[in-house]
């Protein structure tokens, strides 16, 4: 396996993948930080106070004080040197409601359209697929996702939006997201989430995290209206879409 080791001071360091990319260089990275924490659990290495996962790389964050820098570093290196599992194994699955219709969906008709779909194909090639969470990045608690079907794979929008609603479910390029908040995008929007993603008052505040998986379950507009009132009346918990890996 071919890594590229970046030295960060004297208290970090990343790990990268520079020939992976997408959901293969995600697994490989979920794999790399499970052996690592196993050589933690077991105590063969020690220092090691946070682990950053990115979409191909990986950042240890240690203690000098504690261990010796250049040992960690050769340690984890040799780890990630290894075959790893990246065939996928998801720790849980997430089954998200999501309305594509009117004006939940505003780019949803134009990506049928540059596709040469139908708005029923863009609709079911998207919610068929389980993604893996590639990474938390850009809004906390924004869920970098993929890959998406080839078919719907179009670059950014060329004029981004100032506003995009919170809870749009957009795609770009080989990724698929929901924005948590409501702020400036450029993805297109084929969708509307009611789940919230983020909140400090919970244990884990983001929602989702990296190593897990996304599937979206296309719901009416009065489902989504149902939903979002559930939640906001806390009839309903946003922890109640996990799956624990077996779709429902």
């Amino acid at each position: 396996m071919d890594i590229r080791v970046l030295t960060l001071g004297d208290s970090a360091f990343t790990i990268e993948f520079p020939k992976l990319k997408g959901a293969i260089g995600a697994r490989s990275v979920r794999a790399l930080r499970s052996c690592i924490e196993q050589e933690i659990d077991e105590g063969r290495l020690s220092g090691v106070f946070d682990i950053i996962s990115a979409s191909r790389s990986l950042t240890v964050c240690l203690n000098p004080d504690v261990a010796n820098y250049s040992d960690v570093v050769e340690s984890i290196s040799v780890l990630a040197k290894k075959p790893l599992n990246n065939e996928g194994g998801h720790k849980s699955l997430w089954v998200l409601p999501a309305c594509y219709e009117g004006d939940l969906a505003p780019d949803l008709s134009d990506v049928a359209r540059r596709s040469g779909l139908s708005v029923e194909d863009v609709v079911s090639i998207h919610s068929s697929a389980i993604y893996d969470i590639f990474l938390i990045g850009f809004l906390p608690g924004f869920a970098f996702m993929g890959e998406i079907d080839p078919r719907l794979q179009f670059p950014r929008r060329t004029s981004p939006r100032i506003r995009v609603p919170a809870g749009s479910v957009g795609i770009a390029n080989e990724q698929t997201a929901v924005y948590p908040w409501e702020s400036p995008g450029g993805w297109h929007l084929i969708a509307r989430c009611p789940v919230p993603f983020f909140d400090s008052a919970w244990a884990q505040p983001s929602l989702l995290s990296p190593g897990g998986s996304v599937k979206f379950r296309p719901i009416s507009a009065e489902e989504y209206d149902d939903v979002t009132a559930d939640l906001s009346a806390g009839r309903i918990s946003p922890q109640s879409f996990l799956t624990n890996g077996e779709e429902s």
